[in-house]
């Protein structure tokens, strides 16, 4: 428990710092435009690439399940048996499609590492990195999913959009 709390600290610590990077170079970017009148090039793309990293980032390793938009209408309904079928074959379909489309996405990824970014000369590799981890991190919740289920821990909660 100990390290899985230290893990999540240093992922929230991780996607905190990207999130900060991404405001300050935004920040930089308006002063100069506006500012200066001077536009950087480097800030358009840096804030690019950052976005694209606090989201897929966020998306894999922050976020909880229970916070991900879900459709609760049918599961409110349910019955406890019906639930856990419905949550074992939702995190079938989710798993299994990601573990299924991983392979294929670590190799476009790879492929990427070919070009560059135009300004920064960033490869492509490092910028759709967090999309490989997306879809890992995918395959991890939804094994995990379907072991809590078995063992029918999350089955009597209701969930609820806020």
């Amino acid at each position: 428990m100990k390290a899985l709390r230290f893990l999540q600290g240093a992922a929230q610590a991780m996607g905190g710092g990207l999130f900060l990077t991404l405001f300050v170079v935004f920040i930089v970017q308006v002063g100069a435009r506006f500012g200066f009148n001077q536009p950087l090039p480097w800030s358009d793309e840096a804030a690019v690439v950052l976005y694209v990293w606090v989201i897929m980032w966020s998306a894999a390793a922050i976020v909880p399940e229970r916070e991900h938009v879900v459709f609760d209408l049918l599961w409110n309904m349910a019955g406890r048996r019906t639930r856990q079928a419905m949550r074992i074959v939702g995190n079938l379909m989710v798993g299994g499609l990601a573990l299924v489309a991983l392979p294929a996405t670590w190799d476009y990824v790879h492929f990427m590492r070919r070009e560059s970014t135009p300004v920064l000369g960033i490869s492509f590799m490092w910028v759709f990195m967090p999309f490989v981890m997306l879809m890992l991190a995918l395959v991890v919740r939804s094994v995990w999913a379907i072991v809590c289920t078995l063992r029918g821990q999350g089955l009597d909660a209701e969930l609820h959009l806020s």
